[in-house]
C-alpha cells in the first residue's frame, strides 16, 4: 500500500523541482522510511492537479540520486541508504591540503568576466540575440541529431567539419578577398581558444609577444599564463606603433580592421609596415578580424598583403551570430598545420560537430550571408543613435569619433574630464547602466580615459535613455573631482 503524501506545491512554479524538493526533505527528515512505496505517479499527479510528466519527472530524478527504486510490477519504493544522505547545508569543509594550491600567476588574477543582466547594458561585443534566427537554427541542429547523420558518432578531426571548413573558405573568398581552401582552415571555439593554441604552438615560455594598448584584455591573460613576456604597445590614429616594437619578438596580436577597443582601421600604409618589419625580425602576426562582417569597407586584410605567411588569420561568429554558439576558425600556413591540429587535440578533441555541421549548412544556404546583411544595417541604424545621443549631452565631456561600422564605439575623455566621466560610468552600475571605461583596457601607468560603448544588446530607444541615465551620475562624479 502506498504512503500518504501531503504536499503543498506553493505558487506553482517549475514544479516537477518543487516536488523533487518536497521528496528529498520528507526523506531525509524520516517522514518517508526506507522501503515505503510512493503512490503511482498518475495518482499523485491526480492529488495534486498536475501533469502526470511533472510526477515522472520528479522521480525520475530522485531515482537517479539514489533516492527512490524502481521495481518492476511492484511500484517505487524509498531506497535503501547506502550511505548517509548529507543535509541540504553540508558542514564547513577541513582545510585544504597546504600543497593543494594554485600556482603563484592566479593568486594575483582578477576574477573571471560576468554579465549579469542589466537594464542598460552597453557592453562591447555582445550581439543582439533576439535577432537570432532560432527556428532556422533549429531545424538545421534537428537534422544533424540523426542516427543516419551521426553514424558511429564517433571523435573526429581536429581541424573540425570538412564541409564548415570548406563553406567558410568559400566565404573568406567572397567577403575578404582571402583565397583558402577548407585544409589551410582549423575550426576552434572561438578566437581565445585561437589564439592559445597558436601561442602555445609557437612561442615559448619566456618569449616576448606584443599586443595593442589599450587592446583585448583575454589576450593579456593568455599570454600572461602560458609564460610569455607581453609588451603592450601604444597606437596612434593610424593604429599599432611599429616603431615601438621591441625586437625580439615571436608573435604579434592586432585587430586592424577595428581596433579593439579604440575603434579605428590601421591604415594601408601602417598595414605594410607591421608585415616588412614582421619578416625583417622572423616574428608571426595574429590577425584578429573580430567583427569585419559589419564593415562596408573593411579594407585589405593583413593576410591578403602578406607574401611571406607570416599572418594567421583568425575569424569569429561569436560577434555574427552568438557567443554561446563557440564557434570560430584559424587560417594558418602549411608549416603550422599539423601543429595546431595536434594542440587542438590536446585541448578538446574537436569543436562541437553537430554545431558545426549545422553552421555549414546555414552558411552554404545562405542564411549567413542573409542575417549578417540583415544585421548590419541594424547596428549602423544603432550606431548612429548612440552618436546621436551622446554629442549634445556630453560635448563637453566626451570627443565622439564615429566609428566606420562594428559593434561598438570608443568616446574619448576631453582634457580633465577622464576620472569624472569614468567615475560616473562606474557608478551608473548600480542604477542598471553598464559601460565600460577605456583605462581599464590599457597597461600604461598614464592610461587613455573614455568610455567604450557597445550597441548590441539595445535598440535606438534604449541607447537614448542609457545615455540618459550615465548623465545623471555625473554631478556626484564632478563633486568627487
Amino acid at each position: 500500500m502506498s504512503v500518504a503524501l501531503s504536499i503543498d506545491l506553493g505558487d506553482r512554479g517549475r514544479l516537477a523541482d518543487t516536488l523533487y524538493q518536497h521528496l528529498v526533505e520528507a526523506i531525509v527528515g524520516g517522514r518517508l522510511r526506507e522501503g515505503d512505496r510512493l503512490p503511482p505517479t498518475r495518482q499523485l499527479a491526480a492529488s495534486l492537479r498536475v501533469s502526470r510528466s511533472t510526477v515522472t519527472a520528479a522521480y525520475d530524478r530522485l531515482a537517479g540520486d539514489g533516492y527512490l527504486t524502481a521495481r518492476v510490477g511492484s511500484g517505487t519504493f524509498v531506497a535503501a541508504r547506502r550511505t548517509p544522505i548529507v543535509e541540504a547545508v553540508a558542514p564547513e569543509p577541513a582545510p585544504t591540503a597546504v600543497w593543494l594550491k594554485a600556482q603563484d600567476w592566479w593568486k594575483s588574477r582578477p576574477k573571471p568576466y560576468t554579465f549579469p543582466p542589466v537594464e542598460f547594458d552597453f557592453t562591447s561585443g555582445f550581439p543582439d540575440a533576439t535577432r537570432f534566427p532560432y527556428e532556422s537554427w533549429r531545424r538545421l541542429l534537428s537534422r544533424q541529431f540523426r542516427a543516419g547523420v551521426m553514424g558511429r558518432a564517433m571523435y573526429s578531426e581536429p581541424a573540425g567539419h570538412g564541409g564548415l571548413r570548406e563553406a567558410i573558405a568559400h566565404n573568406l573568398q567572397v567577403a575578404r578577398g582571402i583565397h583558402a581552401n577548407a585544409a589551410d582552415i582549423t575550426i576552434v571555439s572561438g578566437t581565445q581558444q585561437a589564439l592559445d593554441i597558436l601561442t602555445r604552438v609557437i612561442v615559448a615560455p619566456g618569449q616576448a609577444v606584443a599586443m595593442e594598448d589599450p587592446g583585448y584584455g583575454m589576450a593579456l591573460r593568455t599570454f600572461g599564463v602560458l609564460g610569455t613576456r607581453v609588451s603592450c604597445v601604444p597606437l596612434d590614429a593610424q593604429g599599432l606603433r611599429v616603431d615601438q616594437l621591441p625586437d625580439d619578438l615571436r608573435l604579434i596580436y592586432v585587430t586592424p580592421t577595428h581596433q579593439f577597443p579604440m575603434g579605428m582601421t590601421m591604415s594601408l600604409e601602417r598595414r605594410l609596415e607591421l608585415l616588412q618589419w614582421a619578416e625583417a625580425h622572423g616574428a608571426a602576426i595574429l590577425e584578429d578580424d573580430y567583427d569585419s562582417e559589419f564593415h562596408r569597407d573593411p579594407g585589405a586584410a593583413l593576410h591578403t598583403l602578406d607574401a611571406e605567411q607570416s599572418v594567421v588569420y583568425v575569424g569569429s561568429f561569436s560577434k555574427s551570430l552568438l557567443p554561446v554558439l563557440r564557434l570560430g576558425f584559424m587560417l594558418a600556413p602549411p608549416s603550422l598545420r599539423a601543429a595546431i591540429h595536434a594542440a587542438k587535440q590536446l585541448m578538446d578533441w574537436h569543436t562541437n560537430l553537430p554545431m558545426q555541421a549545422a553552421l555549414a549548412e546555414f552558411i552554404d544556404t545562405g542564411g549567413f550571408a542573409r542575417h549578417v546583411h540583415k544585421m548590419r544595417g541594424i547596428y549602423e541604424r544603432r550606431r548612429t543613435a548612440l552618436v546621436q545621443a551622446l554629442k549634445a549631452p556630453l560635448s563637453h565631456y566626451v570627443e565622439v569619433v564615429p566609428p566606420a561600422a562594428g559593434m561598438h564605439l570608443c568616446a574619448h575623455a576631453k582634457p580633465s574630464m577622464g576620472h569624472i566621466l569614468e567615475t560616473a560610468a562606474r557608478e551608473a552600475l548600480a542604477s542598471g547602466v553598464r559601460i565600460q571605461v577605456l583605462s581599464e583596457f590599457s597597461q600604461h601607468p598614464n592610461p587613455r580615459r573614455g568610455l567604450v560603448l557597445g550597441y548590441g544588446l539595445l535598440d535606438e530607444e534604449q541607447i537614448a535613455q542609457g545615455v540618459q541615465r550615465l548623465m545623471t551620475h555625473l554631478p556626484a562624479a564632478i563633486a568627487k573631482g
